[in-house]
This record gives C-alpha cells, sequence and structure tokens, in this order.
C-alpha cells in the first residue's frame, strides 16, 4: 500500500514532535489506510551507547509510541486506546541501524470492536521485532495496549 498526502503529513509531524524526534529513530512510512507504520533506527552519535552498539533506551522508545497512536486512529473516537503496559527483550548487540514495521489486520480491528460490545475493557499484547538489515533480530518489545469504549465507566 502506497503513502497518502496525509499520511506523509502525519509521518512529518511525528518526526518533528521533540520527544520522538529524540529517539533518534525516524518514521519512514504510513500506509494510506493508517495499518502499517514503519521505522528506522540508525547506529550514529545520538544512538550509540558506552560499548558502541545501540542505546536500549533508544530501541524502546522508538517503538514505544506507534501501537497507541495506531489504534487511536483505527479505532476512532469511540473508543479510548492506552498504553498500559511494555518490555523489552535484548536478542544481540546491535551494530548498525535497525528496522521495524508495525501492522494492525482488518481482523483485529473487527475482533477488538467486537469483544468489546461484550466487555468493558480490553487488554491486548503486540510483539515488535527490531531487526538489523540482515533481518536479525536484535531487540523483541512488546507493547501491552489498553481498549474500552468511551462510554465505558472503566
Amino acid at each position: 500500500m502506497t503513502q497518502s498526502m496525509k499520511t506523509r503529513f502525519m509521518r512529518w509531524g511525528f518526526n518533528f514532535v521533540p520527544a520522538y524526534r529524540r529517539t533518534g529513530a525516524r518514521i519512514t512510512y504510513i500506509a494510506s489506510n493508517l495499518r502499517e507504520i514503519h521505522i528506522t533506527l540508525p547506529l550514529n552519535w545520538k544512538t550509540r551507547n558506552y560499548v558502541g552498539t545501540l542505546f536500549g533506551g533508544s530501541m524502546f522508545a522508538a517503538v514505544d509510541p506507534i501501537y497507541m497512536a495506531m489504534f487511536i486512529h483505527l479505532l476512532g473516537p469511540d473508543y479510548v486506546v492506552w498504553d498500559k503496559a511494555a518490555s523489552i527483550q535484548y536478542r544481540r548487540p546491535a551494530r548498525s541501524t535497525l528496522y521495524a514495521k508495525m501492522k494492525v489486520e482488518p481482523e483485529e480491528l473487527d475482533a477488538i470492536r467486537k469483544e468489546l460490545e461484550q466487555a468493558e475493557k480490553l487488554d491486548r499484547v503486540y510483539q515488535i521485532d527490531l531487526v538489523d538489515a540482515q533481518d536479525t533480530v536484535c531487540a523483541l518489545v512488546e507493547k501491552t495496549v489498553h481498549f474500552r469504549r468511551k462510554n465505558s465507566n472503566a
């Protein structure tokens, strides 16, 4: 899927926000339907740690807000979406640029909406792999996202 003019401006805006900009990462792609986002996290003087590899805080921060922002846009104003928890597992030292792709399938959106018709609130876990150019997983981030309908009292 290609980017639309709207998602190009969203990408530019997100990358310009100081809190995200300071992670060292950049969003490089937002699908026109907002269901897929790609990020790039280069190894440079801003993201390098004491031993010369990518700083773990930069890895975590690069992907931290993405799923929540995606779901806010995809589900619309009738839903509350919050990041609830997160964890990161370092698999191997990142000695070069890392990449991540976050994707939400239409079936996932349907499942969330359907489950929230029966339940007051819902938590779901999403996994993000940070990989190098050879597709080697250097870090795995798990994000727990909390959902509820706005008319709910939870």
